[in-house]
């Protein structure tokens, strides 16, 4: 029983995720301990292998209506339009936990120097009052974007974001409003960042009117999407995905560019069955499902990256789903309250005797996000294709 303990004690404290090896040195030193209380314990510790969440990024082909391009992955996009903004705008503020610094994931590395500390600057590590002084910020005219340094992390300011900053307009008669106030924060599953750093938030925020919410599938749409929250008139969430930071890379505008909010793209058109996703999803599913069922199933994939949560565009989703009688929906977060759930809703209230197969949604599960288990949890893309089976089987 005590070797048992032993075994379980060190796999338990063997990760190396740089969220949880705080306390690692002296979980390691107890469990020496206890091998050295029973002797006759032949067990020797050996390093755990990280199982990182299976991913690979697909890049769009290179935009030519923008201008010139260079390549860019997705922190360094972010990055370019901060630039831009800060440079075209001079009422543009930068403010969040270490963005002085560059920031966790280097977000806004040189921009303290290239436009001032009172440009660009540290706030206390407070959530709440990150967005309560962004919405004082836009309120008195300047465009306020913070930061919040994990989505996970923006709970301790919903109150803000919902009760204050969406409804502001609406409670003022259109007298003010904080329409100048983008929220930028890293977003979904990294392959190690388990509870506290894997979730995604985007549903608490699409149950509130007057905010929008954004989520990008690459670098190319993160800047002209990011560039478009700037210039919109409503308070908006910008949710990064974090695992495409560095994986993902594009050659990316140099130059300002718009990519219209609330409006979904179609980026494979197909016949058998729609496919909607965003963020990280989307490169599941453009890149290697709509792939793997028309070469092992012969079926035709519909695919559309959704962009923008709220307000979402349901007129692109149901004109295709329409034409193919199925719909696949998928997301990392939880399936229960998931984003899928609305979509599903609204498309078979929209088109009830068009459907071929029930609607289905490969989400999480209803569980924290896990840490080890990460590879079970993420709806990958053979989850995605054995419910394209099943659809069109059905």
């Amino acid at each position: 029983m005590a070797a048992a303990a032993a075994r379980l004690l060190l796999r338990s404290v063997s990760s190396k995720d740089p969220v949880t090896n705080i306390h690692a040195s002296l979980h390691n030193s107890f469990g020496v301990t206890l091998l050295k209380l029973f002797p006759s314990c032949t067990f020797k510790p050996k390093t755990q292998k990280r199982h990182a969440a299976h991913f690979t990024f697909h890049p769009d082909p290179v935009p030519t209506k923008y201008g010139s391009t260079m390549k860019m992955n997705l922190f360094q996009s972010v990055t370019s339009a901060l630039d831009n903004t800060l440079s075209s705008d001079p009422t543009a503020v930068i403010f969040g936990e270490d963005v002085a610094f560059g920031g966790v994931f280097r977000c806004t590395v040189g921009l303290r120097d290239k436009y001032g500390k009172d440009r660009v600057f540290n706030t206390p590590l407070c959530e709440q009052g990150i967005v309560g002084f962004g919405i004082g910020a836009a309120v008195g005219g300047a465009t306020a974007i913070a930061e919040i340094q994990f989505a996970d992390y923006i709970f301790p300011a919903f109150d803000q974001i919902v009760n204050e900053a969406a409804k502001y307009r609406y409670r003022s008669g259109n007298l003010y409003d904080c329409g100048n106030l983008t929220i930028r924060a890293p977003w979904g599953c990294v392959g190690h960042g388990s509870l506290y750093h894997s979730q995604s938030p985007e549903a608490f925020f699409a149950h509130c009117p007057g905010i929008k919410v954004v989520v990008p599938r690459g670098p190319i749409q993160a800047k002209g999407l990011l560039l478009s929250c700037i210039a919109d008139r409503n308070p908006c969430i910008f949710f990064e995905p974090k695992i495409l930071y560095r994986a993902a890379v594009e050659q990316v505008p140099t130059e300002p560019y718009l990519i219209p909010l609330s409006q979904a793209e179609v980026l494979q058109e197909g016949s058998d069955l729609t496919v909607v996703a965003w963020g990280t999803q989307v490169g599941h599913i453009n890149g290697e499902v709509a792939a793997m069922a028309q070469e092992k199933l012969g079926v035709s994939c519909e695919v559309i990256d959704l962009q923008t949560i709220l307000p979402w565009d349901i007129e692109t989703v149901c004109k295709s789903v329409v034409k193919t009688g199925r719909l696949l929906i998928s997301h990392e977060a939880p399936v229960t309250g998931g984003f899928a759930a609305e979509i599903s809703s609204t498309v078979q209230e929209e088109c009830f005797l068009n459907l071929e197969a029930p609607i289905t949604r490969v989400c999480g599960y209803d569980t924290p996000f896990p840490h080890i288990f990460e590879p079970f949890y993420i709806p990958d893309k053979w989850k995605c294709f054995d419910a394209v089976k099943r659809m069109i089987n059905y």
